[in-house]
């Protein structure tokens, strides 16, 4: 069994939160860069251009990409061999918590807007901490310790929708629906978009894999050829919407899309949504 510190989780998200908020990952500023070269629309153009330039000084200059620094989300892959030691002070602490201890530290010291009210509806205190960050934690084989930390939007988050397909349904109308999922999108949700689609496992799976979905490669197509086929499709049918970067027309309402399945129940047919603005920030590392 391998033992990792309870510091050290956190002194890594703490890293990672920080570094998610200034930094684009690759992939998405190569996305960005491509677009703004075959773009047709020369104000769209220049509004992808500038883009670009807000991600090169956001990073240059260590300042957030954007004012709203995010839901902090955490997808943990714990290696079946791994365990984390809490700390001497408090023989309680889990991974959880050094987890939300990282957020906490990293949303300080980043100087990050802190976005989570403690109680959703009534009065809505702000927690001043970011936390408690939402944790999707799995087990898998191995030693290692992987920790991917997503800064999420509300203005992306808030157009992600949900629906039971029958399982009758085709591919042709399933598609349709998820094209006006981000028309209804709009502006409103920062164009252009990283599109994360799920479809199978349960109400609430889907929902998760549509997450997951955006944290693949923009460069990596689904290893499926249907759903890779899918993918491509779809991203034809969301530009061809012209809404363009910011909403202001044009032929980049989208630089990708991603879907990820999981099996369902005979009766069922889940497909769930989840948008992601430009600003599409997310970090990773293995311990």
């Amino acid at each position: 069994m391998r033992h990792i510190e309870f510091e050290q989780v956190s002194r890594t998200i703490e890293s990672l939160c920080i570094a998610a908020c200034h930094e684009l990952p690759p992939d998405v500023l190569q996305a960005l860069q491509r677009a703004a070269e075959a773009e047709s629309n020369p104000g769209a153009a220049a509004i992808l251009r500038q883009l670009i330039e807000n991600a090169e000084i956001a990073a240059r200059d260590r300042i957030p990409l954007c004012q709203d620094t995010g839901l902090t989300i955490v997808f943990v892959e714990q290696g079946a061999g791994v365990t984390v030691d809490a700390p001497s002070d408090s023989p309680t602490g889990t991974i959880d918590d050094a987890i939300n201890a990282g957020v906490r530290a990293g949303y300080e010291k980043g100087y990050l807007r802190k976005s989570v009210v403690a109680d959703p509806l009534n009065q809505r205190p702000n927690t001043g901490s970011n936390t408690p960050a939402v944790i999707h934690r799995r087990v898998v084989p191995g030693e290692a310790l992987k920790l991917t930390v997503m800064a999420k939007g509300g203005g992306c988050e808030n157009k992600s929708q949900f629906r039971m397909f029958r399982p009758t349904a085709e591919t042709d109308e399933v598609a349709e629906w998820i094209v006006s999922v981000v028309a209804a999108a709009g502006a409103d949700a920062c164009p252009p978009f990283v599109v994360g689609v799920g479809i199978g496992g349960s109400f609430e799976r889907s929902c998760l894999l549509s997450k997951r979905a955006l944290l693949r490669d923009l460069t990596q197509p689904h290893p499926d050829a249907f759903y890779a086929e899918m993918e491509r499709d779809l991203l034809e049918q969301i530009n061809a919407l012209g809404v363009g970067p910011q909403g202001l027309g044009g032929d980049t309402t989208a630089l990708a899309v991603r879907i990820e399945t999981a099996p369902c129940h005979i009766a069922s047919l889940p497909v769930a949504v989840n948008i992601e603005c430009h600003s599409h920030r997310h970090k990773t590392a293995v311990l």
